[in-house]
């Protein structure tokens, strides 16, 4: 038993030189990339968008950080029923706040919880060549909580993360309905 202790702690002790920078450090990541969204407990297939905006990282120690940073986040879903596709627009300022543990070498684990604040709540509906969008701020919550959780990797300071953003409160007033996001980045990261 005692060996296997011994052999443990080694082991913690080796990891310590997984992150890409020195303890102390705050770097910057612009990132741009694609969501995956939907909207739980509904039938609607998943909305594809765009997400973008800026992430600033603290070295904590050799494997721990936290990092912060804020996302336009294109979320929603889409309906196609009858020839008429249907796209519930919700768009967000996203700001995840997160704990991030280096288990090698640029591969780092991500949780934490992120705050969104929607921008924009619109409804299109296209058939043809015709389309026409309303507003559909009401009835939809201005705020919105979501725990993300995920993985990156860093490679030559540039970064790829993918994360799931599982949402926390609901969508719309009176109705259960959550957001639900698959995030897939590509940033680049500085030191400053």
């Amino acid at each position: 038993m005692k060996k296997l202790f011994l052999m443990a702690s080694l082991m913690m002790l080796s990891v310590g030189a997984f992150a890409q920078y020195a303890p102390g450090t705050l770097s910057c990541q612009p990132k741009v990339g694609l969501n995956i969204a939907n909207i739980t407990d509904s039938e609607a297939d998943a909305r594809i968008g765009l997400v973008a905006g800026a992430e600033f990282e603290y070295q904590i120690t050799d494997i721990f950080s936290l990092s912060a940073g804020a996302l336009y986040s294109m979320q929603g879903c889409k309906d196609k029923e009858s020839g008429v596709t249907n796209t519930l627009q919700l768009d967000y300022i996203n700001i995840p706040v997160l704990a991030n543990v280096y288990v090698s070498k640029g591969l780092a684990v991500k949780l934490g919880l992120q705050p969104g604040f929607n921008v924009s709540s619109k409804v299109s509906a296209k058939s043809g060549g015709n389309s026409v969008s309303v507003d559909a701020s009401e009835g939809v919550k201005s705020f919105d909580l979501a725990l993300p959780i995920g993985l990156s990797y860093q490679f030559n300071d540039f970064v790829i993360d993918g994360r799931y953003n599982f949402g926390l409160s609901k969508v719309f007033d009176g109705d259960s309905s959550k957001n639900s996001v698959f995030q897939i980045t590509l940033g680049y990261k500085f030191a400053l």
